[in-house]
């Protein structure tokens, strides 16, 4: 492959993302992943350390925030 061919390479495989699923996807990735760690950060009590909670939130992208809310928060 030549270096002159590079950037329409690049070209082809960005028009072959699915841009209209992804975009919403790390859009809500973003809300539920500030809304857990804000959520961690003023509750008193968690299941388990607020530490490692942190961790599953920040290194499961998705699921992690969402099994925060199921099994990480203890009820007021």
């Amino acid at each position: 492959m030549d270096i002159a061919q590079i950037p329409d390479v690049v070209a082809e495989l960005t028009a072959m993302i699915p841009w209209k699923i992804i975009i919403p996807v790390m859009i809500l990735e973003l809300i539920l992943l500030t809304v857990a760690i804000v959520d961690l950060v003023k509750r008193t009590e968690t299941n388990g350390p607020k530490w490692l909670w942190l961790i599953i939130i920040l290194g499961f992208n998705l699921v992690g925030p969402v099994v925060y809310f199921i099994i990480g928060r203890r009820p007021h």
